[in-house]
């Protein structure tokens, strides 16, 4: 071959062999391309991926990363709102692919099998979304995995044992998912785990084995499962480089283990809630590397040991709720670096130590749930200028509010409730305006709401609740005038403000309770704009007037409104017609009057509770009302109110059935709890949510309501109580009221209801409470095992025709009357008994006299026929009353 052929030959192979590249590479980025937009597809809300389209590059598509060569290398879509799945992602048109991020989304179904041929892939983020089924063993195949998150999920079934033999691993995160134990004895030691996170499962057993042979861990999160039994000894020699320790919610058991004074890297020690006993040990004294100490809610006991002050870096105390009995030890302020110390719900005692002052790092401080006395000590709030959090309710301390308190410009929060606070609250706190949440309540306050409060643009929770505060509501005149606030002058003292409410400034409001004091004037008409505001509680005040309509268009959030026990008045308050969110409505015990309109139904199809008890409402009860297919309490008692039981009630949805308030509906009602005043099993009270079963009854006692019991009421077959006495009502009771299996009490007392007592009354088996005194009932009381237990005979007093247990009236064959009799009012029978022997001695005197005198004879004949008109009248007028009350009946 000549010597010019050989180097065109070595030209013409590199050619085939170098010309292809571009093309290779150009395939590859078309591949990968139709792979992602193909995936793309399958996704809704995808606003944030609008720039990936074939006009752009794909490496220049948002989360997108390239290498050198154009191949996906990294795909970072954290928290964009995406939903979707990963089914129509083609993982292996992404060959190059090293990190998948997709955090804090809302990606749902199974984790795919074969994203592990993502081979190249060292970090997985797939926590915080929804992604449910079991973990697929075979990411086991992805040898380079780093960093596996997959912590926030619905993921179930048994943590694959594959996993720990992911030879690079370093963050393993299964944390918040449900979670099986593993065979542990499958478990191979994962000696490159740095973080180990398996929080919040459904883990169980004792400490788990693997967790020891895996000997880098530095942070362990096995918080919120339900291990058990005691700390192994060993896990200082096991673990010795151990810096973060999170065994809190579990049932660990025993005293803290001194072993634990040997993890001498240990920063974060945290075992709150668990079964720890034994007190506080002196060693953590001289564990002098702590950043964070949390041992809340552990039956320790005991006192607070003086040598936790020796933790000079200690930044985080939490000791809340172990039964600790002492005084707050002196030697903690010694703690220069604390910012958070949180020592509530235990039973320290004596004063808050000035000396604490020196702590000036403090963010959050709380000691509510004591019996620490004494005053609060103002130095606190001028020495804390980093003060976010400071709760000391439920103690009793003395003294006033602090006016130092406005030094501490950062308060977020500020609770000083259930004390024995005097004074009056100082407008010095209307300078805190990056307040969110104040509670002042149950204390012995006095004076008005100074009107600086309403400078408090942030706050959303105010409880001046339970106090002797007086006058107006921020100095409200009761319209809505333009608010002119002056500030806070250097005493602390408020100066001047315009007439106006001020209370119509704290825009971002959403919980108000002003409950149990001696507040008076007019309700703000600027409430029902406040669009945040979703509960306020006025109640038990002496506020009055009447609530005005809306002069303009207004947004009406509230959800939950409690104005029960003022001196209201005018007509039922119209401007509530706009809360279509409306979940209780509570203004009983006040002076409205007028007609119930029949809007409610219509327009506030969210209410839970309705209370209009003890005002002036007349008029006939409107049907409409059964249109509220959430309702489960109605309290119409003690008003005027007239005309028939409407027969709709009984389509009242919610009453249909037992309701049981779900963990979402908890979730979503205020801190304040969920209440209603009203007579619940013989005597008024405050009935208050409890194991989530909301109290579903009827209350229409104490108006002039007539004419029959609906039979259709017997459909509510959820109620707990009915009450109807003190009314006008006739007939009979329904023969189907043993329907209401669910029925505790019963009350149709003082009416004119006759006739037998239905038997199927005694199969109510929760029936604890029964009134049915001072009507024209008559027969054989019924028995039965739940009816046997209500031994007062009062409650069936009153009652001509009754008879047996627990009356001593005995039912002879001669007085019984059969369980259809249906007998009219008592004084109707002694009428008739009067006039028949009235007729049969009359009768003997007409015959003696009309034998021996004319004129007699006369006079006798002219009684006697007017004797009979006015029986036969009696007659008539008796038939046509039964044939109105059968007629009714059927209506």
């Amino acid at each position: 071959m000549g010597s010019g052929v050989l180097p065109l030959l070595i030209l013409v192979l590199v050619g085939v062999i170098v010309v292809p590249a571009p093309v290779v590479n150009a395939a590859a980025s078309s591949s990968q391309t139709d792979a992602l937009l193909e995936w793309k597809a399958s996704l809704t809300n995808v606003t944030a991926l609008s720039g990936w389209t074939r006009a752009a590059p794909v490496c220049g598509w948002r989360g997108v990363a390239c290498d050198a060569a154009g191949r996906v290398a990294r795909l970072r879509l954290p928290s964009l709102g995406l939903r979707g799945g990963l089914d129509e992602l083609d993982f292996a048109a992404l060959p190059a692919l090293t990190e998948l991020d997709l955090n804090g989304n809302h990606f749902t179904g199974a984790i795919p099998a074969d994203i592990s041929r993502l081979r190249s892939l060292a970090v997985l983020d797939l926590g915080d979304n929804g992604f449910n089924g079991t973990i697929p063993p075979q990411l086991v195949d992805l040898s380079g995995l780093v960093e596996l998150r997959l912590y926030r999920n619905n993921l179930t079934g048994a943590i694959p044992y594959q996993l720990s033999r992911l030879p690079k691993i370093t963050q393993f995160d299964l944390g918040d998912n449900m979670l099986t134990n593993p065979d542990y004895r499958k478990f191979s030691p994962m000696p490159t785990v740095k973080l180990l996170s398996l929080y919040h499962n459904l883990l169980n057993g004792s400490f788990p084995e693997f967790v020891l042979k895996s000997g880098n861990i530095t942070d362990l999160d096995l918080w919120m499962n339900d291990f058990s039994g005691l700390v192994p000894e060993s896990l200082p020699d096991k673990l010795p480089n151990l810096r973060h320790l999170d065994l809190s919610f579990n049932t660990f058991s025993g005293r803290i283990p001194a072993f634990l004074q040997r993890l001498t890297k240990l920063q974060d020690l945290q075992i709150r809630n668990n079964n720890f006993t034994g007190g506080i040990p002196k060693f953590l004294g001289s564990m002098g590397q702590l950043r964070v100490l949390e041992l809340s809610f552990n039956p320790l006991g005991g006192p607070i040991p003086p040598v936790l002050g020796q933790l000079q870096m200690l930044q985080e105390l939490e000791i809340m709720g172990a039964g600790l009995v002492s005084t707050l030890p002196l030697q903690l302020a010694n703690l220069k670096n604390l910012t958070d110390l949180d020592l509530s719900w235990n039973q320290l005692s004596g004063n808050l130590p000035l000396a604490f002052a020196q702590m000036r790092a403090m963010r959050y401080f709380g000691v509510s749930g004591n019996k620490l006395t004494g005053d609060i000590p103002p130095a606190l709030f001028t020495s804390w200028p980093e003060l976010e959090y400071f709760d000391v309710c439920n103690n009793m301390l003395t003294g006033n509010i602090p006016l130092e308190v406005r030094k501490a410009r950062n308060l977020t929060i500020l609770f000083m409730c259930d004390n024995r606070l005097l004074g009056s609250i100082p407008a010095a706190l209307g300078s805190l305006t990056s307040l969110e949440s104040l509670d002042l309540s149950a204390n012995n306050l006095t004076g008005g709401i100074p009107s600086e409060l309403g400078h408090l643009s942030h706050l959303q929770f105010l409880n001046l609740s339970h106090n002797s505060i007086s006058g107006p509501i921020m100095g409200n005149s009761g319209n809505n005038s333009s608010i002119k606030l002056h500030g806070v002058d250097s005493s602390g003292n408020s100066s001047n403000s315009s007439s106006g409410s001020a209370f119509c400034g704290l825009l971002s409001l959403k919980n108000l309770d002003l409950s149990n004091n001696k507040l008076t004037g007019k309700l703000p008409d600027c409430c029902w704009n406040l669009q945040n505001l979703q509960f306020m509680d006025l109640s038990n005040n002496d506020f009055s007037g009447e609530i005005s309509p809306p002069k303009t268009s207004y947004n009406c959030s509230v959800q939950f409104v409690y104005l029960t026990g003022n001196n209201f008045s005018g007509v039922f308050p119209s401007a509530l017609e706009g809360c279509k969110s409306l979940i209780t409505l509570d203004i009983g015990n006040n002076r409205f009057f007028g007609n119930i309109p029949p809007w409610i139904g219509k327009a506030l199809r969210s209410l839970k509770v309705l209370n209009l008890k003890s005002n002036y409402f007349s008029g006939e009860i409107p049907s409409e009302l059964s249109q509220l297919s959430q309702l489960q309490l109605l309290d119409m008692s003690n008003n005027a109110l007239t005309g028939l039981i409407p027969r709709s009630f009984g389509n009242l949805t919610s009453m249909k059935k037992t309701k049981f308030i779900s963990i979402d509906e908890l979730l979503q009602w205020p801190s304040s709890e969920f209440r209603i005043d009203t007579i619940w099993k013989g005597q008024e009270q405050i009935f208050e949510i409890n194991f989530f079963q909301l109290l579903t009854g009827i209350d229409l006692s104490g108006n002039a309501l007539s004419q029959c019991i609906p039979d259709e009421l017997t459909n509510l077959q959820g109620i707990q109580f009915l009450n109807l006495s003190r009314n006008h009502l006739s007939c009979s009771i329904p023969g189907n009221i043993g329907s209401l299996k669910n029925l505790e009490s019963l009350d149709l007392s003082s009416n004119e209801i006759s006739g037998a007592i239905p038997p199927s009354l005694a199969g109510i088996s929760t029936l604890s409470i029964l009134n049915l005194s001072n009507n024209n009932l008559s027969g054989k009381i019924p028995t039965g095992d739940q009816l046997q237990t209500l031994t007062d005979p009062s409650i069936y007093s009153n009652n001509f025709g009754l008879c047996g247990f627990p009356l001593n009236i005995s039912c002879t064959n001669a007085s019984l009357a059969s369980d259809e009799t249906y007998c009219i009012t008592c004084d109707d029978q002694s009428l008739n008994y009067c006039v028949i022997a009235g007729v049969v001695f009359g009768f003997w005197l007409w015959f003696g006299m009309l034998i021996s005198n004319g004129t007699w004879r006369y006079a006798i004949f002219g009684f006697v026929d007017g004797m009979q008109c006015k029986v036969t009248q009696k007659a008539s007028s008796i038939g046509k009353f039964l044939s109105r009350g059968n007629a009714d009946r059927y209506l």
